[in-house]
């Protein structure tokens, strides 16, 4: 794996091992991610929004460089080495308001090899909440190609377990507002 991510770093990542923002500005202008707080394992957080992403005005190659832009962007809040430091992530991906118009096979297919294949072992656990039923559509052509360690990873939140689950696995300080926290996300830069 290392071999293979030191093959493909270069070309991926042409701009001294980094991309800017601004490279990936119109995928950053949808504010669909928020990389602020952790979780009470110190994982650091992804916020994610689906219904922000449209991919009909994306760019495929854009839109894989906005994913390593983020996973080197959270890997980066990681702590410093040390004993029993953290070196996974943890994400909240909000769903409520997906459509069809939102629906990218593509892109998650595209996201899951980058993550898979070069930021191996790094995912902890991602909730998805507020899930409208057509989204398991997606989801059942996608899931075959999680593998099967990733696949445990993946945790479906029903509207009536939401905030009990969110508050066991965030503190309050950590948590966004706009799920009874205190932490206000603040959409990212596209500079």
């Amino acid at each position: 794996m290392l071999l293979k991510y030191l093959k493909w770093k270069p070309t991926a990542k042409p701009h001294g091992g980094e991309i800017p923002a601004s490279e990936v500005a119109r995928e950053v202008a949808q504010a669909k991610l928020c990389l602020q707080g952790y979780d009470r394992e110190g994982r650091p957080l992804i916020y994610g929004f689906g219904a922000r992403h449209h991919p009909a005005r994306r760019d495929m190659e854009e839109f894989k460089r906005y994913v390593v832009h983020v996973l080197d962007a959270t890997v980066a809040r990681l702590p410093p080495p040390g004993p029993g430091r953290q070196e996974k992530f943890a994400a909240v991906a909000d769903l409520k308001g997906w459509g069809y118009a939102n629906c990218d096979i593509r892109g998650y297919l595209a996201a899951l090899d980058i993550m898979q294949s070069y930021y191996p072992e790094r995912l902890g656990r991602v909730f998805l909440i507020h899930v409208p039923y057509v989204f398991m559509a997606a989801w059942k052509i996608v899931y075959p190609f999680i593998d099967d360690n990733t696949k445990k990873k993946f945790v479906f939140v029903a509207d009536k377990d939401l905030d009990r689950t969110l508050r066991e696995a965030i503190d309050d300080s950590q948590l966004a507002e706009i799920y009874g926290g205190k932490l206000k996300l603040v959409a990212p830069p596209a500079n």
